[in-house]
């Protein structure tokens, strides 16, 4: 039997409004018969039991009545529709509607950490060239996550700025069109290169890169505290303190969950 105050715990009605909003209708089965469906709402705060614990798919408790498989098949369904990404840019929408994102400073910073053979996996520098992937992101001023993005652990972080940016998706704001780009983007020693300098500059962008060889990065860190803490609270969904997943499309959609739930928590604030 589903236990219901662990499933509304998991997915308050706020949250499952939205994610109503961009699930996709049940598949059909043109034979008929088969065992009937389990709700999306059940499923969905197995999934999110799995991200914020860290617990394999078959240790999923039994009060979600569901086994794991049933929730993992209907994760790689839901991920392969992008329905994380939309779920999140929706409570984006949101925020930005209630005037909840600050755009005036922007931050950039990327976190490592180990992962198992797959693609988008590679030696990690900080940890002694083991096998690991890389979490990059961009925060508003007030540390809620609008870009986000996964690489191998060696891949320099200067090559993420580029993408992250273009990956800010348009926004709504509370008054006005919607909006895509930080009026001022931070950023330490790692993304100072002339090169994103100028591309940020032709895009209208102020930067705050920390110079190499001539400023402190404790500095800069007055206005990027911001996304070290984001960084944080990320990791608290424990499924990200190690990469499990071979494929790199799971492992950004366990992304794209914790930054959704990051969010959302700023709307219950409300």
């Amino acid at each position: 039997m589903v236990t219901a105050p662990l499933v509304e715990r998991m997915v308050p009605d706020s949250l499952w409004e939205l994610f109503e909003r961009v699930v996709p209708p049940a598949p059909e089965r043109p034979q008929g018969g088969g065992r009937g469906r389990r709700g999306d709402r059940e499923v969905l705060a197995a999934i999110i039991f799995v991200a914020t614990s860290g617990c394999t798919w078959n240790q999923l408790p039994t009060g979600f009545g569901l086994s794991g498989v049933t929730a993992f098949r209907r994760f790689t369904e839901w991920t392969e529709a992008r329905v994380w990404a939309k779920l999140h840019r929706l409570v984006l929408d949101e925020l930005g509607a209630r005037g909840e994102l600050d755009w005036s400073r922007c931050a950039i910073d990327s976190v490592s950490v180990r992962a198992i053979k797959g693609p988008l996996t590679g030696p990690n520098p900080t940890d002694r060239g083991k096998s690991g992937s890389k979490i990059h992101l961009i925060v508003d001023r007030n540390g809620l996550p609008v870009s986000i993005g996964i690489s191998a652990a060696n891949l320099h972080d200067s090559q993420a700025l580029i993408p992250l940016v273009r990956g800010i998706p348009p926004i709504r704001s509370r008054r006005g069109p919607r909006r895509r780009k930080p009026g001022k983007l931070h950023g330490d020693k790692g993304y100072d290169y002339p090169h994103l300098r100028r591309w940020l500059a032709g895009r209208g962008i102020r930067h705050r890169l920390a110079r190499k060889r001539t400023e402190s990065t404790r500095r800069l860190g007055r206005h990027r505290w911001v996304v070290e803490r984001t960084v944080s609270w990320l990791l608290g969904c424990r499924r990200l303190h190690r990469r499990y997943e071979r494929k790199p499309e799971h492992f950004l959609a366990f992304t794209a969950i914790a930054s959704t739930l990051i969010c959302h928590r700023r709307l219950q604030m409300k």
